[in-house]
């Protein structure tokens, strides 16, 4: 059993940690961390999980095997320099810090580089815009098919934004309600960039949905092949990838909400291929890819304690 540790637990990403982790077989949560809630117990916060722990939120941290950071951009780094982690406790990060691979980090796309993860004691998981877009995108890139300009339209629920209020989650704001933002300078599509290794430009339209979870991503740009060889080519790209499944017909958000699959669909149409890719943003976007890496880097079996059903209506 490995014993768990969480940073910033009281959150949206720390609260989806909780709900996969208290269920997986093979760890034991020790030490669940959070300045303002320490004292608490986690089911008075994160409510539904009333009857499945009688953990309490600690202020400080204790030895772990594992140490998952869930705090603000920018906090993680912090937390690291205040405080002397032992070097075998294994660290995965899901801010923005060090998704350059900086300090050691390893960028936690499983699909993208699982051997590199699998002997990695750091990882930097992610964004969830870009592993939906990635996940899209990485078979071309990796045949070299990615010759010209990629354009990305994409819309995210609420909880993307996080816990913290802003003018733009109020629900009488969000609700009934779809607009743009960071158009062409969203902060992911650096770490985009720098994992499909392309030097062409992607143009990305983010936009804010009126629903609470769910990321869609529709991506296209030109290509030369049929559809057959599409397919084939992205069948056999994640053949060996537990999460990532090819869809026949057109997908939507409420087929991966609560799940850590990503479902792609393809579509070639007068020289264009057009990927659409939906994940759930709070877990393979974010806290199920965490524990798909955790799974990797203990050399577990990839999916455990990630057979997580959908919402599907």
């Amino acid at each position: 059993m490995a014993k768990i540790g969480i940073v910033g637990a009281a959150g949206y990403t720390g609260g989806e940690l909780l709900r996969i982790l208290v269920n997986h077989p093979d760890v034991h949560l020790t030490c669940i961390l959070s300045n303002s809630q320490a004292g608490k117990l986690i089911s008075d916060v994160h409510t539904d999980l009333l009857g499945s722990t009688h953990l309490r939120f600690v202020k400080d941290l204790t030895p772990v095997d594992v140490l998952f950071l869930c705090s603000g951009h920018g906090e993680s780094k912090k937390f690291l320099a205040a405080n002397d982690i032992p070097w075998h406790t294994k660290i995965i990060d899901l801010s923005t810090d060090f998704r350059d691979e900086s300090e050691g980090f390893v960028y936690g796309l499983a699909e993208f580089q699982k051997e590199k993860i699998k002997s990695a004691t750091k990882i930097a998981n992610p964004g969830c815009f870009a592993t939906s877009i990635e996940l899209a995108l990485l078979p071309l890139a990796k045949a070299g098919l990615i010759t010209e300009d990629v354009h990305v339209s994409a819309i995210t629920g609420s909880t993307g934004a996080g816990q913290s209020l802003s003018p733009t989650s109020h629900f009488s704001w969000r609700n009934n309600n779809v607009s743009v933002y960071k158009t062409f300078t969203h902060q992911h599509l650096a770490e985009i960039k720098q994992t499909l290794g392309t030097k062409k430009a992607i143009h990305f339209i983010p936009y804010r949905g009126n629903f609470s979870r769910g990321i869609m991503a529709n991506v296209y740009t030109p290509y030369s092949g049929t559809q057959e060889q599409a397919e084939k080519l992205y069948e056999d790209f994640y053949a060996n990838s537990p999460f990532v499944f090819l869809s026949p017909e057109a997908v939507d958000v409420k087929q991966v909400v609560n799940t850590n699959k990503c479902f792609l669909h393809l579509q070639v149409h007068e020289g264009q291929i057009l990927i659409s890719s939906v994940i759930d943003n709070l877990i393979k976007g974010a806290s199920g890819q965490a524990v798909q890496n955790m799974n990797l880097m203990l050399g577990w079996q990839e999916d455990l304690g990630l057979k997580l059903k959908s919402i599907g209506f």
